[in-house]
Parts: C-alpha cells; structure tokens; sequence
C-alpha cells in the first residue's frame, strides 16, 4: 500500500548555549495511508519531537520527510502553516477551542484559512459535527459543553477540512475512563472511513486501539511492531 508519510534518517538538535541535545537520532520510517499508528515513549524519549515534525510544527536538522509524496523537511513557515492546514487534522489534550466561538465556528476555522466561501463552510461544519454526534450543540460555546463534548469538536475541526491524517496528542489526557472510551471508539470510527489515524500517548490502554505500535528511545526506535493485541470497539 502507499505510503502516507516517509521519514529517511531523521536528526533533530536542540542548541541549549554550547550544549547539543540530540532529540531524534536518524529516524527512519513509513506510515501507509490507512493505517493506525500509536507512538510511545517515557519523557525525552524524543515522542513529542517526532511529533511537531510529523506535524509540520517543526522541521528536522537532516534527514527527509515527505508527506503525501511532498517533501516538507526544509520549508519556510509559510509553507508549513499552509501544509498544516491542508495535510493535517490535529487533536489536542487541551483540545484548544477558541471561548467566544460557537462549535460550529471554531469547526469551521480552518476551511477559513483554506478560502473555503462561507455556504460551503457552513455546510461542512454541519456534516462533520453531526458525524461526531453533536448535531444538537452546534451553537453551544466550550464552556457550555462536558470535557468529551469538547474533544469531539475538536475532532469534527481535525476533520473538516478532509486531511491527509489525523495527528492526535494524548487526546484522553483530560478525560475521565469511560469518555476516554467514546474518544477513541470516535477515532477507531476515523480510521474505519480511510483516515490515517496517528496518536501519540504514554498509556498502554490507548495505544492498544492502533494496529501498529512504535516505541521510542533516546531519540531512536526501540521497537516497532505490529498490535496482535488490538483493543477493537464494535462501530456505533
């Protein structure tokens, strides 16, 4: 199958004074389209780097990324933030919705930055909240809305703009066990429908969901291996 994202011996350096930190040691790798890929790793294991480069946050001191056959490992910020909201559907811990926004308009943020002319972007953000099951809280401001509820737009807003994959950060770091639970039937429902599903946490629970589990070290692989032990949840 064809590879979404290739990673050819990736090197990332910090520079703290006169000090390298050596945060990703010649990384090599493929993801394919379709896949479910959770990436592990203890604090400096060099996960959360490999994240801001997979994400186009950040970009390698060497080595070669390529994403949707582009290569993206030395462009300007321009060009990533552009690629970003293209290629890239993040989810986030903190699920970072802007207060003042309604659901609806903090889905439609990103097809605002794509020029997305405002009909469609309407209609989009509809389809996508419903898919997510919040059809009902459109209009509902994240203070109004349960710690599940809000990771759930920030889903339908990872989503809307149909990317490449879905990037998500310890996306049940904030949520209690049996909403922690939906989450990730949500995002198991994701990759079901064709999207690339990469999640990048320290629990063992959720990294069990992904059929491919990559574990990091000292900013190298440790292990990469295929999930025989995979938590399924039937689809809603």
């Amino acid at each position: 199958m064809e590879n979404v994202i290739e990673l050819k011996d990736i090197i990332k350096n910090y520079y703290v004074g006169t000090v390298v930190v050596r945060a990703l040691r010649g990384i090599s790798l493929g993801i394919e389209r379709n896949e479910y890929v959770a990436i592990m790793g203890p604090s400096g294991s060099g996960k959360s780097t490999m994240m801001n480069i997979l994400g186009c946050l950040d970009t390698p001191t060497s080595g070669l990324y390529k994403l949707n056959d582009q290569d993206v490992s030395h462009m300007d910020d321009n060009q990533l933030a552009e690629i970003r909201n293209k290629e890239i559907g993040f989810v986030f811990q903190t699920f970072n919705l802007l207060p003042r926004y309604t659901a609806l308009e903090n889905v439609m943020l990103p097809m605002i930055y794509s020029g997305v002319p405002k009909h469609a972007r309407i209609e989009r953000g509809i389809e996508v909240l419903n898919e997510v099951g919040l059809g009902d809280r459109m209009d509902h401001r994240p203070n109004e809305l349960s710690g599940g509820q809000r990771q759930r737009v920030a889903i339908a807003r990872a989503m809307v703009n149909k990317p490449s994959i879905i990037l998500a950060d310890e996306p049940t770091g904030n949520l209690d066990s049996k909403t922690s639970l939906d989450i990730m039937r949500l995002l198991d429902d994701i990759n079901r429908l064709g999207n690339t599903v990469i999640v990048v946490t320290h629990e063992e629970s959720i990294a069990k969901h992904a059929a491919r589990i990559i574990r990091l070290m000292d900013g190298m692989i440790e292990m990469d291996m295929v999930n025989d032990d995979r938590t399924l949840i039937e689809a809603r």
